[in-house]
């Protein structure tokens, strides 16, 4: 029986929900960056099916580092010992605000039920071309639980294209970036991929392979990417611990992963399109040799390895609508000497499988809805995966599966209104009583509404 603070709030609940669910059924969308828009001259759809899902023009766009513009610039060509010069005449900074609601099926013990943050994040970017060569995605991001601005996703680059390799056009680049994966091209990979919004308040299961996000904005790493005829792409990024809000020089404590020497991540895709159809095929993959809370002594060693796809299809018979799927496994080895050592882990080997697919339905530039599958499984650990109420597992197995469901509504392409249910089969090695203390999977199940404000 559900707790009646949960009655009380679904009630309310399913009335915003029917609100919502009204204004879709009768305006049958995409916002993104504003600050490219303002530079290229051209809506925020020319570049995303529905943000952050890039489409042709928008991957051709990063892949060319964020330079292409329209608009006025302060410029001056160089001669002799002069440089160069391309500035925007428009300074290239944007906002987005954050507001949701979020109910789970029960609270959480001592906790309120149906969480309204107001904000739940603000984020500001600096989002363009720096020089014609040089451009930006950086993003900084307000949380009201830890009450500050921290750094968020970036990848500043350098871009040459227009050249010819074997008669063939060429691209390459360079990126500075602190999260492995935020520079590709397609959603199939952890850093834009679905779902790409969630819940700040509502407990996630624990295991999550070091290139799932781990790591993100906790690493700080230069590599280069080329794409070949528009259909080889080749990237490879090295990476060093950055721990924000971290001690400098880097003293280890305190953080989980201190990665030891450089941790090199890899990437392969090949692309084809025709007029209506393009499709994504890939690896990617990362190897980390780490010291927990040190920079010295035993060291566990991770080895992720990973393949994904993205197909789109444009339905000319459905006033070009957009049909999209997308899905990636990740399978990640390691050895955790050091983790034992310190009682840490029950084993040394250990292994974690995660499939991740989904399938979204483009209504126009108005409309998105998706629907996800997600799986985790993997070696059983009672220390590693220790028992502890909500978040801990009784049976110490990292397995957790479940399905995402979200509806998308954009009345402007820089207002997003979603309604996303999160539901869970299994929740930290069990459907029941996963805990030990009597929550089971189905308590987690959380409907989740977001109010996204992007100028």
């Amino acid at each position: 029986m559900l707790h009646e603070q949960f009655e009380s709030s679904a009630g309310m609940l399913s009335k915003l929900l029917l609100i919502i669910w009204l204004g879709v059924l009768f305006v049958p969308g995409a916002h993104a960056v504003p600050s490219y828009s303002r530079q290229t001259g051209l809506p925020c759809a020319s570049c995303h099916y529905a943000p952050p899902e890039l489409n042709a023009f928008g991957r051709q766009f990063k892949l060319e580092g964020y330079t292409f513009t329209t608009k006025p610039e302060v410029s001056d060509e160089g001669k002799d010992h002069n440089s160069v010069l391309h500035l925007l005449e428009a300074f290239p900074l944007s906002a987005i605000f954050d507001t949701s609601f979020t109910a789970t099926k029960s609270p959480q013990p001592g906790t309120q039920n149906g969480n309204f943050q107001f904000p739940q994040a603000a984020s500001l970017f600096l989002a363009g071309a720096w020089t014609n060569h040089v451009g930006s995605f950086v993003q900084v991001t307000y949380d009201s639980q830890a009450d500050h601005f921290t750094w968020d996703n970036t990848d500043i680059r350098y871009a040459n294209h227009g050249g010819k390799l074997f008669g063939k056009p060429f691209t390459y680049g360079i990126t500075l970036n602190n999260n492995p994966t935020v520079e590709d091209l397609w959603n199939s990979t952890p850093a834009w991929g679905f779902p790409s919004i969630g819940s700040s308040s509502a407990p996630g299961f624990s295991a999550a392979a070091l290139i799932n996000g781990t790591l993100a904005q906790d690493v700080a790493g230069v590599g280069g990417y080329s794409m070949w005829n528009d259909h080889l792409y080749l990237a490879g990024t090295i990476y060093r611990s950055e721990h924000i809000g971290g001690a400098q020089p880097n003293s280890g404590a305190g953080f989980g992963f201190n990665i030891r020497g450089v941790a090199p991540y890899w990437r392969v895709a090949w692309q084809t399109s025709s007029k209506n159809n393009s499709l994504e095929v890939g690896s990617y993959g990362m190897h980390v040799k780490s010291t927990p809370n040190a920079i010295t002594g035993i060291m566990d060693s991770y080895t992720d390895w990973a393949a994904d796809f993205q197909y789109d299809r444009t339905i000319p018979q459905f006033k070009n609508d957009v049909l999209s799927v997308r899905g990636s496994y990740i399978r990640e080895n390691s050895s955790l000497l050091a983790t034992f050592a310190a009682g840490g882990a029950a084993q040394t080997a250990h292994h974690l499988n995660t499939a991740q697919a989904n399938v979204e339905y483009h209504l126009g530039t108005k409309l998105s809805s998706t629907a996800g599958f997600f799986d985790v499984t993997g070696t059983a650990d009672p220390l590693l995966f220790a028992l502890a109420p909500v978040s801990g597992s009784f049976n110490g197995s990292p397995q957790s599966s479940g399905y995402v469901l979200n509806a998308s509504w954009w009345p402007a392409q820089n207002l997003d209104l979603a309604v996303q249910y999160t539901g869970y089969l299994r929740f930290n090695g069990a459907q029941m009583n996963y805990d030990g203390a009597g929550r089971n999977a189905s308590s987690n199940n959380t409907v989740y509404l977001l109010a996204r404000f992007v100028f």
